[in-house]
């Protein structure tokens, strides 16, 4: 595609296995939220099977832990819960044509990975990474998805809890580098704290000195929003001047809460039917072409689930997603590589060093 987006190279349908693999078969649900026996399981990577007569498709909006339903010559990946009584699933287990189904997983792989070498050290990211690399990866990407992709970003509370960062933050969202925000009721009451006290979780967000009382802050902001009765009205009621949700309400950036079992209040935009914040967060993955997931384990794990490793743009060309983890610690990006989101590239540090980084290389 160019320099900062890599090539896809698809299947080559012709080698053997491929070109004479039998046509795929489906079998129909028996019930809603029901699949056949034997369906197949998605996973992030390019699916693809085989209609028959040598014509294979592709699977356009991928996730993994679903199914494919298989209507005509579309094929829809669908959630199990979502798959209604007669619904055409394809079956197989197999993964190399055995059963019309192709699982390709080597289409972004760049010419330069192919070392020869079977032994090798320091094959993935740990504290020990320099992520210079990373870091000057991610800055093009950014500036070449503001215009011509769509940058998700899902966001921890520790964002909010720093002035630079909370700063750097909204002029991101400012300057067009976040079409989607994804957050728990934490990131959104903690940063409208910040602009109403000035205080994260009763500490200041600059000299993080605590404040007298301050732990009632989020609370009392909490209150205040539900008052007003929506995030919106409570920016306008006690004319709040900035930070994250700020920034979002004013150039339009959609966001959505989803909501835990230990959310206080929470706030009226808090999403708390699990499937229903799933579904509203699924909307969003379809259509990310980058994530960037900061300090939330079970956030960055629940979207990387929902993200596949490929989008298939307007044009019919296929791209990488590209899917930054930030966390202070190897623990949050390992788990989301062993819940199958192996393509995350881990950037190990604090989230405010991180944003700064972004800001000062960003801005305009």
């Amino acid at each position: 595609m160019n320099d900062v987006i890599p090539r896809y190279l698809p299947p080559d349908f012709q080698m053997d296995g491929l070109c004479d693999a039998p046509a795929v078969k489906t079998a129909l649900a028996p019930g809603d939220g029901v699949v056949p026996d034997n369906y197949h399981g998605t996973s992030n990577h390019p699916e693809y099977v085989h209609l028959g007569g040598g014509e294979w498709i592709l699977a356009a909006e991928s996730r993994m832990d679903s199914v494919l339903v298989l209507r005509d010559t579309y094929l829809e990946v669908v959630e199990a819960r979502r798959v209604r009584q007669g619904d055409p699933v394809v079956i197989g287990r197999t993964e190399n044509g055995e059963e019309g189904i192709y699982v390709h997983v080597h289409g972004f792989d760049p010419a330069e990975d192919a070392v020869a070498d079977k032994f090798t050290f320091r094959t993935r990211g740990t504290r020990e990474t320099p992520f210079s690399r990373s870091y000057d990866d991610l800055y093009s990407v950014l500036r070449h998805d503001r215009d011509h992709g769509h940058i998700s970003w899902v966001l921890g509370p520790a964002v909010a809890f720093d002035k630079d960062s909370r700063d750097a933050m909204q002029g991101l969202i400012e300057t067009g580098y976040c079409h989607a925000l994804l957050a728990g009721n934490a990131l959104a009451t903690h940063d409208l704290e910040a602009a109403y006290f000035r205080t994260g979780l009763g500490q200041n967000i600059y000299t993080q000195h605590l404040q007298p009382m301050g732990h009632y802050n989020h609370l009392d902001i909490i209150n205040k929003v539900r008052q007003a009765g929506s995030i919106p009205q409570a920016i306008r009621d006690l004319e709040l001047q900035d930070g994250i949700i700020y920034a979002c309400e004013k150039q339009k950036v959609p966001y959505v809460l989803a909501g835990s079992i230990r959310d206080d209040g929470p706030l009226p935009e808090v999403i708390s039917d699990v499937y229903r914040a799933q579904d509203a967060m699924r909307a969003h993955a379809r259509n990310s072409t980058t994530v960037i997931a900061l300090a939330t384990q079970l956030h960055s794990i629940a979207f990387g689930n929902m993200v596949p490793s490929y989008r298939v743009m307007p044009d019919g060309t296929v791209r990488p997603v590209f899917f930054y983890i930030v966390d202070m610690s190897e623990f949050s990006a390992d788990k989301l590589a062993n819940r199958g989101s192996a393509q995350a590239v881990a950037i190990l540090t604090n989230v405010q060093d991180f944003m700064m980084n972004l800001w000062n290389n960003l801005k305009p």
